[in-house]
């Protein structure tokens, strides 16, 4: 709902951008006649004509990014045209000449049937006409969202921006058109701005179309990560109330409710364990969604759970479809995400969603998320985030039932789960900490960030949750960058279990590392991933639990001192 109040706004500000100046003669022409008659079914009609074909035009956009080989080149070009378009408006007039042409001669016999005693539906008609002729247009504002469009993918969701935008435009317009031409002068003022911003946006995207050929979408720019999008629209939607995960009420497990149709599975880059699967075969089958992605310690601690479901309950028509949608860059790698379901021990089909389409399909906004699908493909329940697992496997039974499954084990599993797999302890004090700039909270090292950089860094005194690094470091937006030997980070925590995720610059070089808790070996604290002398070594891109407290929590100061160059460290995580 922001997103299109948001398209509805922009396009109220379309009366300012050059894209206007082609209708005006014809909305201006309705001044003398009766608005809810003759200027509404205008506007109406022009609204529609020109969000349909701007849809189609953001569909042309998002086979740049959806499409492969033949038909994704074709989409480039078409992306290129669009942008050389922007920056040269004649060449957007020879190329919309046919379309200006058709709105022309509607135009006509629009204005013939008006003059000779039509009503609406000729005003209608010459709405359409008029938005034929606003369409080949592309405004700055306009050219945004198709952008926008382009990269998300064409959707119910895109049109509805769309809509939202034209409706938007209408709205101007009609008040321009009650108010009379006086709003001609003000808006001719604003042409140049609108120009500059208009071949402003065509160079844009004319290198987005040179990225995408050059591969750069699939090699420099997958290093960016979906995750921090989903942060702050993460952070945009608790503003507006919505901050914690909003769990599904407890019905009556013989009457849980329909909350939808499981959407299609379709847009995963990759399978694992199982051949891509379709809507259509899981048909009769009960289906659980398991939103996740393998650095995160949330996560972790479901698999266990989700791992014996999928286990106990297959033979009985249970279907378990882990979808690993990535936070990091480095989660987008097959091989990493491979090598993350063999030592968890997943058996399960799980779907790698880089481009988080099954994520928007289903409206998903945390990890772990689970969504619970009957034999009919309604889903029935969700649960998002730990916990509640005996109310989740009732509903797995449940829907078993439903399905016609007999002999239903009614015990729930019993998991004893190890390492960083293990629950988290209720005394955790310590949030999660991100080490890159964009999110990182709580750095004491004198001067702060060196955003980008090369910076050397000293240690600072710690309260509770503060955090420092010292020695040679490159602080980017997801990450720090080790510079050299020798660099350390610090951190007062207060939690049984301390995780880091990190992993080696340079795949194959693996980097040696020790800990220290209050300036001590860890000894009995040591987690699975140290010894007793707080040695290990990083040999690649994930979590590694590196303090289990045999005591339980308490608030001590953690060291990590790394012994080799070339490390990545990303974020901190406690249990």
């Amino acid at each position: 709902m922001l997103l299109i109040l948001l398209s509805y706004l922009a396009g109220a500000l379309t009366i300012l951008s050059p894209c206007i100046l082609p209708v005006l003669p014809f909305v201006f022409a309705r001044a003398g006649q009766p608005f809810m008659k003759s200027g509404l079914p205008l506007l109406l009609g022009m609204a529609l004509t020109f969000a349909g074909v701007a849809t189609l035009a953001a569909v042309g956009g998002g086979w740049a990014v959806q499409a492969n080989q033949v038909g994704r080149w074709i989409a480039l070009a078409v992306m290129a045209v669009l942008g050389l378009t922007l920056i040269m408006p004649s060449l957007a007039d020879r190329l919309t000449r046919p379309l200006v042409a058709l709105g022309s001669r509607l135009t006509e016999k629009a204005s013939a049937e008006q003059q000779s005693g039509g009503g609406v539906w000729p005003s209608f008609l010459l709405g359409v006409a008029t938005g034929l002729l606003w369409a080949p247009c592309a405004g700055p504002i306009l050219g945004l969202i198709l952008t926008g469009a382009a990269l998300q993918g064409a959707s119910v969701g895109t049109t509805l921006l769309l809509a939202a935008y034209a409706a938007g435009a209408a709205t101007s317009l009609a008040m321009a058109l009650l108010i009379g031409g006086k709003v001609f002068q003000t808006m001719k003022r604003s042409l140049g701005v609108g120009e500059w911003l208009r071949k402003g946006l065509g160079v844009l995207v004319l290198i987005g179309v040179a990225a995408i050929a050059l591969g750069l979408d699939t090699g420099l720019l997958t290093r960016l990560s979906s995750g921090g999008t989903n942060r702050i629209e993460q952070s945009l939607l608790s503003r507006f109330g919505a901050a914690q995960p909003m769990n599904a009420a407890r019905a009556p497990l013989n009457a849980l409710p329909v909350e939808g149709a499981m959407p299609p599975l379709t847009g995963a880059t990759e399978w694992i364990n199982s051949p891509p699967l379709t809507t259509e075969q899981l048909r009769g089958k009960v289906v659980l969604v398991d939103f996740w992605t393998y650095s995160c310690i949330n996560c972790v601690r479901t698999i266990p759970y989700v791992r014996a479901w999928a286990e106990k309950y297959r033979d009985q028509g249970l279907v378990v479809i882990g979808v690993h949608t990535p936070e990091f860059a480095f989660e987008k790698s097959p091989a990493n995400v491979r090598d993350a379901v063999r030592r968890f021990g997943v058996t399960y089909p799980v779907a790698m969603d880089n481009d988080f389409a099954i994520w928007r399909a289903f409206d998903n906004r945390y990890w772990p998320a689970h969504y619970f699908i009957d034999a009919k493909g309604n889903i029935r329940y969700h649960h998002f985030g730990e916990g509640d697992y005996e109310h989740s496997e009732r509903v797995i039974q449940q829907l078993l039932k439903e399905a016609g499954a007999a002999n239903v084990d009614q015990a729930v599993v019993q998991v004893r789960a190890q390492g960083a797999e293990a629950a988290a302890t209720a005394e955790v004090a310590s949030p999660e900490t991100y080490v890159g700039y964009a999110r990182a909270k709580h750095f004491v090292s004198p001067g702060g960030f060196g955003f980008d950089e090369r910076k050397t860094y000293a240690a600072a005194p710690l309260k509770l949750n503060d955090w420092s690094l010292s020695g040679d470091w490159i602080v980017r937006s997801e990450h720090a960058d080790l510079q050299g030997t020798g660099g350390r980070l610090a951190f007062r925590f207060k939690a049984r279990d301390l995780h880091l995720v990190m992993g080696p610059s340079s795949m194959g070089q693996p980097v040696r590392f020790r800990i220290r808790i209050d300036g001590q070996a860890p000894g009995a604290d040591a987690g699975v991933d140290i010894d007793a002398q707080g040695l290990g070594q990083i040999d690649s891109q994930r979590l590694y639990q590196l303090v289990r407290q045999s005591g339980g929590a308490r608030e001590r100061t953690f060291e990590i001192e790394f012994l080799d160059p070339g490390v990545q460290v990303f974020a901190f995580t406690f249990g």
